[in-house]
């Protein structure tokens, strides 16, 4: 396995290329003692001004039954020393650095990282209201059956997104699933593949998956995921400018 000969099980990080990844994730298995009910994938690229609000929200949650797997799309700030306090601080923080490879990609080697019953989400510049956990674990405890629980988000910012089918066309993020607020039970999540690579739509294209398999879902509607669009480098808006095609759909957005 190549981990370009650094390694810092102290602080729990791991640095891997794609190569090692069937590898290191029988590793993550065979080192697991008990099952977390929830893992936290967090993905980021080039947001150390904004992954410390991400990661408070997190370890300030009143459901302390969790891991948090950090996924680094091989940074070029100092994402990783800004963490470092929160990963000689918190065990059951890990974090993996990877060649860059975009979001999707970054999201999938998350998942397969993770060792909790339940795989949820947390974008690098949105936050957790701090019962968000507990609430998820109150409603997955009354609903045995369901193995996708979705929904439940306060937006701040800008509310319109491009239309996934017709780019030229807005529709209100009220009208989207948004993948922070998914919380997919993590065999099955497995067996959907993860993520798929698309330009736009990707959390649509799960669920819509999901829907298709006629998989056990559920919708709550109680707002504890903040969904953070107001600045213009959110990943939202960084993913439409990494598209050529999408940006008279940004800059109308910004114009509302």
């Amino acid at each position: 396995m190549n981990l370009n000969n650094k390694s810092n099980s102290v602080f729990n990080v791991k640095f891997y290329d794609m190569k090692s990844l069937p590898t290191l994730e029988a590793e993550i298995r065979a080192k697991s003692k008990s099952q977390p009910y929830f893992s936290v994938i967090i993905t980021t690229y080039n947001r150390a001004h904004l992954l410390k609000r991400a990661l408070d929200s997190l370890i300030s949650q009143t459901e302390p039954d969790w891991e948090a797997i950090i996924v680094d799309d091989e940074s070029t700030d100092d994402t990783y020393a800004q963490i470092i306090p929160y990963l000689s601080s918190f065990t059951q923080i890990k974090y993996y650095r990877k060649k860059h490879g975009g979001e999707v990609a970054t999201k999938n080697a998350g998942i397969s990282f993770s060792n909790g019953e339940f795989i949820t989400f947390l974008d690098s510049d949105d936050e957790y209201d701090p019962d968000h956990l507990k609430t998820r674990k109150i409603i997955l405890g009354f609903n045995p059956s369901v193995r996708f629980l979705y929904g439940g988000v306060r937006i701040i910012g800008n509310q319109y997104v491009p239309d996934r089918f017709d780019y030229s066309r807005k529709i209100n993020l009220n009208e989207c699933v948004i993948g922070g607020t998914f919380f997919i039970e993590r065999l099955t999540l497995i067996k959907l593949n993860g993520f798929a690579e698309i330009n736009l739509g990707t959390d649509a294209a799960l669920f819509e998956r999901a829907r298709n398999e006629a998989l056990p879902v559920k919708e709550t509607k109680i707002p504890t995921y903040i969904y953070h669009h107001e600045n213009e480098d959110s990943i939202t808006n960084m993913l439409i400018k990494s598209n050529p095609e999408l940006v008279p759909s940004l800059n109308e957005m910004n114009q509302d």
